[in-house]
């Protein structure tokens, strides 16, 4: 199963954790150019190595990309999951991070619907076809 055993134990090669997450290695690249998701450990060859942590945020960045969220909104949310899984942070950068997560997850709500509800469009679709071609 993809992704089953992504990132854990050692820190997992480019092409691993590409395979693993069923993202190619220029989308892995391009996030890290953009700081996105940077490798947390680089080879001695200077080769990019994904810690566990790293597979996770890559995860998430996988399941808000198809979703519409922006570049700046993915760094956005990562930030905003950093500070309330930190300690330190204000309360008013806390409150910040919360309202942004919830905005978030009212989006994602939001886009399941309509895809669950064009999901129901297409099957309706592949029925009336099935068994006419």
């Amino acid at each position: 199963m993809p992704g089953a055993d992504a990132g854990a134990g050692a820190p997992q090669q480019i092409g691993r954790v590409a395979e693993d997450l069923g993202l190619s290695i220029r989308t892995l690249r391009h996030w890290d150019e953009v700081g996105l998701v940077p490798p947390s450990v680089r080879s001695a060859g200077g080769y990019r190595l994904y810690t566990a942590d790293d597979v996770d945020r890559l995860r998430t960045i996988r399941r808000m990309k198809p979703l519409g969220f922006t570049l700046e909104e993915m760094g956005r949310l990562l930030a905003s999951l950093d500070v309330l899984d930190g300690a330190g942070a204000s309360e008013e950068d806390t409150r910040a991070a919360a309202a942004f997560v919830a905005d978030c997850h009212a989006r994602a709500e939001e886009s399941c619907a309509t895809l669950a509800r064009q999901l129901g469009w297409a099957e309706e679709f592949r029925d009336l076809l099935a068994g006419r071609g």
